[in-house]
């Protein structure tokens, strides 16, 4: 995909910032980030919210969200994880939105264009559900192609909460089994 209106001033500062803000995010220590968590479900919102701000750089949030499903109930806890999580993502949607340039040309990304194309919200909200950076992608290609914001985060949302919950489910489960933190 390549951009129409070519790249502006507007779209070149968007792309940095993101750029930015991603790199910024990554090289948080990991103390400060878990440290978060002792803040309960805001904590786990805002640790959320700042890794999924990130762009395809691996971050360490469902493994912190899956450590605290044997601490807060995995409803509560997939609700403010998955809204950080939905929240989040919206770099990715913005970076694509403000600079459709960026999206690969390859297999992958051309597939995910032809699905949000055809299938729209669906299909963001099954890659919501997905683990892996794939979604970063999806996100990318929704702005490229201009899904409208709201649109794009009514399907992001309650997948990332899905996934989330089920994170804090499994967490639970695999700490009462192994007896993990006792």
């Amino acid at each position: 995909m390549t951009g129409k209106e070519g790249w502006t001033p507007q779209r070149v500062l968007t792309l940095l910032a993101i750029a930015a803000l991603s790199l910024g995010i990554a090289f948080i220590p990991q103390e400060r980030l878990e440290s978060l968590q002792g803040y309960g479900y805001l904590g786990i919102f805002l640790l959320c919210l700042l890794a999924n701000a990130t762009i395809v750089l691996p971050t360490p949030a469902f493994l912190v969200v899956m450590a605290m499903g044997a601490h807060f109930p995995p409803l509560g806890l997939g609700l403010a994880a998955g809204s950080g999580a939905a929240l989040g993502e919206l770099t990715g949607y913005l970076a694509g939105y403000n600079g459709q340039a960026i999206v690969p040309d390859n297999p992958t990304s051309r597939r995910l264009t032809e699905w949000v194309r055809k299938y729209g919200g669906l299909t963001i909200f099954l890659l919501a559900i997905v683990p892996g950076p794939i979604f970063d992608l999806g996100g990318i290609v929704a702005g490229a192609l201009r899904m409208p914001v709201l649109n794009f985060l009514a399907w992001c949302w309650p997948g990332k909460i899905i996934r989330m919950t089920f994170v804090a489910l499994l967490g639970g489960g695999l700490i009462e089994a192994f007896g993990w933190f006792n």
